[in-house]
């Protein structure tokens, strides 16, 4: 009800429904929408993506209220964790228009679809830790995977396909991105992403040994692009990555299933309200 008595505060008339199952949100976006002038979507990334790729296309505004462990979205959107500063944000904001990706089964992602390490750190972060550390849990359990890929060798063969082009080369993780910022721009998977461009970044990281891997994380964290053998990036409106052997992958920090998948983009798909800038 925060987000109900902020709205209320600004003379802004909402109603407040809640889900029932996974896959509700989703539902009640396409019934409702029509009705309102735009969607508030409180709960994690998933939730958000379920109203997001219900509303694919119809240009409906959707607000992103942080209530999960990651908010990976909100964070790259820069929307204040708080639910009341977020409100407080969306009454004065701005329209942006993202692209989407979309996943074989219909899914859709707004960060990164990924196999390898991200997919490690999401299916081995326990829900105790989680609550006790929010963003932080994934960070440590990353940092964790990373560093058990490099020591005990987990490499896989990746195969990408790339438009039709393809790319293999053995791999600790592979991603397409559509967002290049993560954690607040805290860290940029590669270089030029854009949500708005209508293409996916596909960036595939081969760390050998861990000064390989050190090397990758400190140029990510200084948003260094040069030339690596470590790091491949690709751009294209369709992805479609292979491993050997089959892997758990992951889409906005929801485990999928395993490979192989593939991912098209939907140019311009999402309307979503952010602060204004300035």
């Amino acid at each position: 009800m925060v987000a109900h008595n902020a709205l209320a505060s600004r003379s802004v008339v909402s109603d407040v429904i809640f889900t029932e199952r996974p896959g509700h949100a989703a539902e009640l976006a396409v019934q409702h929408s029509p009705h309102y002038d735009a969607v508030l979507v409180l709960g994690g990334d998933g939730t958000v993506m379920e109203v997001a790729g219900a509303l694919s296309g119809t240009n409906a505004p959707i607000g992103v209220l942080a209530g999960g462990t990651g908010n990976l979205l909100a964070r790259a959107l820069g929307i204040p964790l708080s639910i009341s500063r977020a409100v407080e944000a969306f009454v004065d904001g701005d329209d942006l228009l993202i692209d989407l990706g979309r996943v074989d089964s219909g899914r859709r992602f707004a960060i990164a679809a990924g196999v390898g390490i991200d997919a490690t750190m999401i299916a081995e972060t326990p829900d105790w830790l989680k609550r006790r550390l929010g963003v932080l849990a994934y960070t440590i359990m990353g940092t964790r995977a990373a560093l058990r890929a490099v020591l005990r060798h987990e490499f896989f063969r990746a195969r990408v396909t790339v438009d039709g082009v393809v790319h293999e080369r053995d791999a600790a993780a592979v991603m397409i991105a559509n967002f290049g910022a993560v954690l607040g721009e805290r860290i940029m998977l590669g270089p030029g992403i854009r949500t708005d461009d209508g293409f996916l970044d596909g960036c595939i990281f081969s760390p050998r040994t861990i000064a390989d891997a050190l090397r990758i994380m400190w140029r990510l964290v200084r948003h260094d692009f040069r030339s690596d053998p470590c790091l491949l990036y690709c751009r294209g409106q369709n992805i479609r990555v292979e491993t050997t052997p089959p892997m758990p992958w992951q889409a906005d920090g929801e485990l999928m299933g395993t490979t192989p998948f593939a991912a098209a983009v939907e140019p311009l798909a999402a309307r979503l309200i952010v602060p204004r800038k300035g």
